[in-house]
């Protein structure tokens, strides 16, 4: 059972589409025996998710792993002019005193 189905459904979701991609959308709600709108939520949601997880999670292979272990771990170096400049920048327009 999905979230949606746990959880009090008081929200509207409209959305205007094609006659063309109506009969799609019904077709394939019917080939999975589900109502339009379950078939719409569930496939809306998992999709979402994705986007979600595309967005904030990042994956990296063994090479980029020890890659990224190795700089995490390597020894702090000086901080460069340009760096120290935009840190400056930083404090002086976002840091609130």
């Amino acid at each position: 059972m999905s979230t949606a189905t746990k959880q009090n459904r008081t929200e509207r979701l409209v959305a205007r589409v094609s006659p063309h991609d109506k009969e799609t959308i019904e077709l394939a709600a019917e080939m999975e025996g589900r109502s339009l709108a379950a078939f719409a939520v569930e496939h809306l949601l998992t999709k979402a998710r994705e986007v979600i997880e595309e967005r904030t999670v990042i994956r990296l292979n063994e090479k980029e792993s020890r890659r990224f272990v190795e700089i995490l771990n390597a020894p702090a170096r000086k901080p460069t002019k340009k760096m120290l400049d935009a840190l400056k920048l930083y404090r002086e327009t976002v840091i609130e005193r």
